[in-house]
C-alpha cells in the first residue's frame, strides 16, 4: 500500500533528492568498504573504490531519480507499488553498472571481466538495498509529489 503521508516531515524537489542521495551514499560507502576489506583488499584500496564509486553513484542517482520522477509524473497510476519499486531498483542498478565496472577495472588494475565479477555481488546487494532503502525513505519522508 502506498504511503500517503510523511512520518517525519515532507521532502520534495531538490531537497528531497539531496537528503536521499546523502543518506543512501553514506551507508553505501560503509557497506562497500567493509565488503572490499573482507575480500582481501587493503583499506586504502577499498576506501578508494568506495569513495570513487560513491561519487559516480551520486551523479547517477541525481540524474536517474530526476528522470524516473519525470516519467512517474506522467503515469496514470499513482503511488509506488511493488512493480514500480522493482523497476526503479533495476533501472538504477543497471545504469550504475555501466559506469562502475570500468571504474573498478581501472582502480583495481583488473580486466573488465574481473571487475564485472567483483561487481556482481555488489550489484545483487545494491539491488535489494535500493529497493529497501527507497521504501524506508518513503515511509519516513513520504512520497514525492510525482508519486503521491
Amino acid at each position: 500500500m502506498p504511503t500517503t503521508s510523511p512520518r517525519l516531515f515532507p521532502l520534495q524537489g531538490v531537497l528531497r533528492r539531496v537528503v536521499y542521495v546523502a543518506l543512501y551514499e553514506g551507508l553505501a560507502i560503509a557497506f562497500v568498504t567493509i565488503a572490499f576489506v573482507a575480500g582481501d583488499q587493503s583499506l586504502g584500496s577499498a576506501s578508494g573504490v568506495a569513495v570513487g564509486s560513491s561519487l559516480i553513484a551520486v551523479l547517477w542517482n541525481l540524474l536517474f531519480n530526476a528522470l524516473f520522477e519525470r516519467w512517474e509524473a506522467r503515469q496514470a497510476v499513482r503511488g509506488r507499488g511493488k512493480a514500480r519499486r522493482i523497476a526503479h531498483a533495476i533501472g538504477f542498478e543497471g545504469g550504475l553498472a555501466l559506469w562502475l565496472v570500468p571504474f573498478m577495472a581501472w582502480w583495481l588494475g583488473v580486466g573488465l571481466w574481473q571487475a564485472l565479477l567483483l561487481d556482481l555481488g555488489l550489484l545483487l546487494f545494491f539491488l535489494v538495498y535500493t529497493f529497501v532503502f527507497t521504501w524506508v525513505f518513503d515511509q519516513l519522508f513520504g512520497l514525492p509529489r510525482a508519486a503521491a
